[in-house]
């Protein structure tokens, strides 16, 4: 599996468990990691790694 693939398979992951109405230091947490793995896939220069991107209205939660 490529680098771009764990990320999107993290990104999925991490995207699911959001809506899974995590606490908010758990929230917090998952959006940082996000923000990590979009930053990674952006280096690596995924066309797609905005596609699945958080909202902001999960981020002013």
């Amino acid at each position: 599996m490529s680098a771009v693939a764990k990320l999107l398979a993290q990104k999925e992951q991490l995207l699911a468990r959001l809506e899974s109405d995590p606490g908010s230091n758990e929230s917090a947490e998952i959006q940082a990691l996000l923000a990590k793995i979009e930053t990674a896939l952006k280096l690596l220069g995924d066309p797609d790694s905005g596609a699945c991107a958080p909202t902001s209205s999960l981020s002013e939660n």
